[in-house]
């Protein structure tokens, strides 16, 4: 229970016993730092309901809180605001009430309540995964594991885009060009031998398209009329028939794609739990779309296209059907929402992880499952995210157009060593210990540079500037971390003990509790606006007052030993709670830095 509850009703209690008045919300803040206090009341709505002048009612208010609540031990007024000083007691009982608790400020979930589905990912089976690709896993995955820490039951997922003109695109290039090559023949990664590929289909497309300009045609008849563009389209039709060839091509490529991509989560440290591929997919929703017909939901035009009037909800006319019967991307979203539910019925709602440039679609979906009657509709979240650009150069990938998502991981690895070897901290450790931990840093840094900042946001990534010792970075939580480590190692004693002789807290060590007590209201509140960047800034906020702890404070070096015991174990929680906190966000901690 945190502060505020535990105060809420003692303050009714003040309100109703001094004025006889019944006030339902009392309003909380932070207390300023040029004031004392631990938490701070707002006094001003109160004199809606209450005549007085607000240091008079404060004052009243906060000497019923001395006099009656033992958690209260004195208070000051500074104009509309009740400043509350908390006891120390309160926080050591706290503090003794969840230093053993190893999963502190998680929720069990409850088994009758309705699980959340999270997509993100979904790649195309034509090249590998790149820089957006990194931040919509990153996104998607830590939201999922941040939701299911708040209580709740996550299934995280995907749908994988396998089918269409761009993977017949890499095929048939992969035919024309490929003379049989494989990925244990290049030596490439599956995923990135099918890209190059489709690169492949790029240049000589652009070549025939010269040509026929060259001999009169327009650019438009050109892109039009190119021979591999027509063969292309041809190989589609084929696909779309189950044409034999064309389908075992199809197969082996993309079981090519799905093992590189493997490859690529397992680096990243992401998971899914159910998949779906768009080729099982792309026929959905159209018996819906009668459905909709018949109930007034669609409508369907002259020449036989069916679509939904969204003006009167401030957005446009869409269409769900072709005329001639063919469904649209959002005739299958609308279908794969469905058949999800099907699939797994105790599916209440779910969040999925898209660039913003698909705000609209998203706002479309979602309108029409609602007005299709599905009650599980109003539980649906478009996870917008922007994108991330790099300075000028930077990991440029041999196309010169995209940053690869492999090579961007090994590049951060690369920089961890680099500044690490620049620093000298790792002289004593052998060269696998360093391998290891030169990844626990590059990628800790990249994914914490990523997800500390809120979603809706465009970045700009640094790769130097985030695998920095110092600053709001993830390498510096984690050389926090590693200090802990190495204190807790230090400890020749006995420091697992409850501890009853601390009676009065070092001021340093007020704050450190208190900034723990945040921790599971901070997960609820990452839950609720699906933001990691929550978790990673509260993170943060935790180490600098840590370090300002530690800066402050003996702690091996303390005489008293009932002191020593408690400033290891206020330690020990902090470093545990450090480590769950990037567990939210698949960031690991290294024992020693």
């Amino acid at each position: 229970m945190s502060l505020s509850q535990i105060l809420t009703p003692s303050i009714q209690k003040a309100i109703q016993a001094l004025f006889d008045v019944t006030v339902e919300k009392i309003e909380f803040q932070t207390t300023r730092k040029e004031f004392e206090g631990d938490i701070t009341m707002v006094i001003f709505p109160l004199l809606k309901v209450i005549k007085s002048n607000p240091v008079e009612l404060g004052n009243k208010i906060g000497n019923y809180l001395v006099e009656n609540v033992s958690e209260v031990s004195r208070f000051n007024v500074v104009s509309g605001f009740l400043n509350i000083v908390i006891a120390d007691s309160y926080y050591l009982n706290f503090f003794n009430g969840i230093k053993d608790n190893s999963k502190f400020g998680y929720v069990t979930p409850n088994p009758e309540d309705k699980a959340i589905m999270v997509e993100y990912s979904s790649p195309n089976t034509n090249k590998p995964l790149h820089l957006g690709h990194v931040r919509n896993n990153l996104l998607g995955y830590s939201v999922a594991e941040i939701i299911k820490a708040s209580g709740k039951k996550v299934y995280k997922t995907q749908i994988i885009n396998d089918r269409g003109i761009h993977i017949c695109k890499s095929m048939l290039a992969w035919e024309k060009f490929g003379n049989g090559e494989t990925p244990q023949s290049s030596g490439l990664k599956g995923d990135k031998l099918v890209g190059k590929y489709y690169v492949e289909f790029d240049k000589a497309y652009k070549g025939e398209i010269n040509q026929l300009i060259e001999t009169g045609k327009t650019e438009e008849e050109a892109k039009k009329q190119a021979p591999i563009i027509v063969e292309a389209q041809e190989m589609l039709k084929k696909w779309e028939a189950g044409d034999e060839k064309v389908m075992e091509l199809w197969n082996k490529m993309n079981q090519w794609v799905y093992a590189g991509f493997e490859i690529t989560y397992t680096n990243l440290g992401v998971n899914f739990d159910r998949y779906y591929y768009e080729s099982n997919t792309y026929l959905l929703g159209k018996d819906v779309i009668k459905i909709g017909l018949d109930s007034g939901v669609f409508e369907k035009d002259p020449d036989g296209s069916v679509w939904i009037d969204l003006t009167d909800e401030g957005l446009d006319r869409k269409i769900v059907l072709r005329s001639d019967g063919t469904a649209v991307y959002m005739t299958q979203d609308i279908g794969t929402a469905i058949q999800r539910v099907k699939d797994m019925p105790d599916v209440g709602g779910m969040i999925y992880t898209v660039g913003n440039e698909q705000d609209h679609h998203f706002k479309v979906l979602f309108l029409i499952l609602k007005k299709l009657g599905f009650d599980w509709a109003s539980n649906l979240y478009h996870l917008s995210y922007g994108m991330v650009d790099l300075p000028s150069g930077k990991m440029k990938s041999r196309e010169g157009t995209v940053v690869d998502a492999d090579d961007l991981m090994q590049d951060m690895t690369d920089t961890a060593k680099q500044i690490s070897e620049d620093l000298g901290k790792l002289d004593s450790y052998s060269a696998e210990e360093k391998a290891k931990l030169y990844k626990t840093i590059g990628l800790g840094a990249l994914k914490y540079y990523i997800l500390k900042i809120d979603p809706k946001k465009r970045i700009l990534f640094n790769p130097e500037e985030s695998v920095d010792f110092a600053g709001n970075t993830g390498p510096f939580i984690q050389y926090t971390y590693a200090r802990i480590q190495s204190i807790i190692r230090k400890a020749d004693f006995d420091y697992n003990v409850t501890l009853s002789g601390v009676e009065v807290l070092h001021e340093k060590e007020k704050e450190l509790v208190k900034q723990i007590e945040l921790f599971p209201e901070v997960i609820q509140n990452a839950a609720h606006n699906h933001s990691p960047a929550l978790i990673a800034n509260y993170t943060y906020d935790l180490v600098k007052e840590y370090n300002s702890f530690y800066q402050s404070v003996h702690i091996l070096g303390e005489v008293d030993l009932t002191k020593k015991i408690f400033r290891v174990q206020l330690s020990q929680k902090v470093a545990e709670v450090i480590k769950s906190a990037f567990t939210l966000l698949g960031i690991e901690v290294p024992e020693r830095m």
